[in-house]
């Protein structure tokens, strides 16, 4: 049975302002640099067989500060990049209320070819990491969206604030992927009381 650990990315400067980030390419600040330390200790604990990322700096960067403790194979695949939200890519969530209120923001990828771009990467996954224990580093757009699709819109985009560094778990059980569990933080309370 394959099983993958849905790694949010540690914080950025941008998610502290509310800033929608998309492809626009945010190193993580330092509190995204201790979260990903305190998921490295964590994860330890558990046993793992490879790590995938999204090759953007603050998915690849909490995925490189995790693999310091476990030592893992580090693949990046940009199936698993966020999605790119156009012309709101910077803005504040006030400001794409202002400029766009009806929520359609030009030149942001398709929403269709955007969950294609995810089936293939979770295909791709399954074919290659059979029964594997992988963890996913990626982002919440990306994280909501398999959420959505295999929840049949229960949780996810809309519906899901995702938090930096969360864990969410999905299985694939003979046929189709299965949600185990989403949005777990308890690794992070030390970090999150400042500790």
């Amino acid at each position: 049975m394959t099983m993958i650990c849905l790694v949010r990315h540690g914080e950025t400067d941008w998610n502290v302002q509310g800033k929608i980030q998309g492809k626009t390419d945010i190193p993580l600040n330092t509190e995204g640099m201790r979260q990903a330390a305190r998921c490295a200790h964590y994860l330890t604990d558990s046993n793992w067989d490879v790590i995938i990322t999204s090759p953007l700096k603050r998915a690849k960067g909490t995925a490189l500060l995790i693999n310091e403790k476990l030592q893992l194979p580090l693949i990046e695949m940009p199936e698993f990049e966020e999605k790119h939200f156009g012309d709101a890519e910077g803005m504040t969530y006030e400001e794409r209320e202002l400029t766009f209120p009806d929520r359609h923001y030009p030149n942001q990828e398709d929403n269709y070819l955007f969950a294609e771009r995810l089936s293939s990467g979770l295909q791709i996954i399954n074919e290659c990491y059979q029964n594997k224990r992988v963890l996913l580093v990626s982002h919440g757009g990306v994280i909501n969206a398999l959420l959505g699709t295999l929840s049949k819109g229960e949780i996810g985009s809309g519906k899901t604030r995702l938090l930096n560094a969360c864990f969410s778990h999905i299985q694939f059980d003979q046929t189709n992927w299965v949600i185990e569990n989403y949005n777990q933080v308890s690794h992070l309370e030390k970090v999150m009381s400042g500790t």
